[in-house]
């Protein structure tokens, strides 16, 4: 699977495939699976997963069965794939692709197309209450934008994958706002002057009401999630829980409340400002693009230490600009290269952090960096493990 198939988060723009057709032939296949059951759609450029992940949860600890899809895995490609927290089982995806391989070869479909496919067909045959189905890349011609969701959330829009998606975040929100379904409410996570319109206009041809999380949820509600960024996607989520809870699923502000504060429990998500040791602290962060490493440069600067140490590696397709222009100058790097083909070589990413005051020492992988900063580093200091989602992957969470 994942050698012949094209894989996105490996290789790039050369798997990354803006068409329908494949996922529409595949699911007509699997007899509309999608259909079968009601859905949430959750796409934006941060916060999607954490948002997807906390609705999830409060509908688990709400007593239903629910599916959840999410991209890209850390550890086991079966992560992308749950119901109630638990993984597809490997004989399950073992038997899916030989029954049907023919079609996949013969179709030539990616590796997020057959994940997609076997994602709403796992759901279907085990017969889930509600799914929750994050968008991979973008909206409007994301695979999993063939489904008739009950609420389309957006939660934020900002400058990432823009030789795919647009150049300006107008374009992005418009790629994105293709998720906006006729006569299906749209929650928007964070109120943006520049991209507001754009969401308006597109729900006004569909007649889609919209809800704006941050200005109309005024209770405050705690996760089991760190990180200040949470805020906003714990009020997403809530806006979200609150319209199904209309739509005659029964969720209370208790059943919410218990939901948040056990997300991780109940989902299984690693890797959204997670400390894997003390003295040193040490924290991981999957932000991978400029607002969401904004967002997380402001929460390390909350933080009480003596030194920093910063284990920091990137993919090949990043602004590096945009990134190095965030990264704290005083602060011991760790420069690495995930082990995947679109990871940035260490040594260019050295080269490009020197011209931003950022300096530090090249290693060969993520552990070797990782390790040499445990060494270094003093029990009152603070080593920080970020940069990209496949830097986090080769932690031992």
């Amino acid at each position: 699977m994942f050698s012949r198939l094209p894989m996105y988060q490996r290789q790039g723009s050369t798997a990354f495939k803006k068409d329908l057709t494949n996922i529409k032939a595949f699911c007509s296949v699997l007899n509309e699976p999608q259909n079968t059951y009601p859905c949430i759609h959750v796409a934006g450029t941060n916060g999607k997963g954490s948002t997807s992940h906390m609705i999830s949860s409060v509908l688990q600890t709400a007593g239903y069965k629910v599916g959840l899809y999410t991209s890209p895995h850390l550890k086991d490609f079966r992560e992308r794939i749950r119901i109630n927290g638990q993984p597809i089982d490997e004989t399950t995806v073992i038997d899916f692709i030989e029954s049907h391989q023919s079609f996949l070869e013969h179709q030539q479909l990616s590796f997020f197309e057959l994940t997609v496919g076997m994602a709403f067909d796992y759901f279907a045959t085990q017969k889930v209450d509600i799914a929750v189905i994050e968008v991979g890349l973008g909206g409007r011609l994301d695979s999993t934008n063939i489904i008739n969701p009950l609420i389309s959330v957006i939660t934020n829009i900002g400058l990432d994958h823009t030789q795919f998606l647009g150049e300006t975040l107008k374009e992005i929100a418009f790629e994105k706002g293709g998720i906006i379904k006729k006569e299906t409410p749209l929650v928007i996570g964070e109120f943006q002057e520049e991209v507001i319109e754009v969401f308006q206009d597109l729900a006004k041809t569909v007649n889609a009401p919209i809800f704006i999380a941050e200005q109309l949820i005024g209770e405050t509600y705690e996760t089991d999630l760190l990180g200040m960024y949470q805020l906003n996607n714990i009020k997403t989520a809530v806006q979200c829980l609150l319209l199904l809870d209309q739509m005659g699923f029964e969720i209370s502000h208790d059943l919410i409340k218990e939901g948040l504060k056990n997300v991780s429990r109940n989902t299984g998500l690693q890797g959204r400002w997670q400390v894997l040791g003390e003295n040193p602290k040490v924290i991981c962060d999957t932000a991978h693009n400029r607002e969401g490493l904004l967002m997380v440069m402001s929460q390390l600067d909350q933080e009480v230490f003596k030194n920093l140490h910063i284990v920091l590696g990137v993919v090949n397709d990043k602004d590096l600009g945009n990134i190095l222009t965030l990264m704290p100058k005083k602060a011991n790097y760790y420069f690495c290269k995930p082990d995947i083909p679109r990871g940035l070589s260490a040594k260019l990413l050295k080269e490009e952090a020197l011209k931003y005051q950022l300096d530090g020492n090249i290693f060969e992988s993520v552990d070797a960096a990782y390790r040499d900063a445990l060494e270094k580093a003093e029990s009152d200091d603070l080593i920080f493990i970020g940069g990209s989602t496949f830097v986090v992957a080769e932690l031992d969470l």
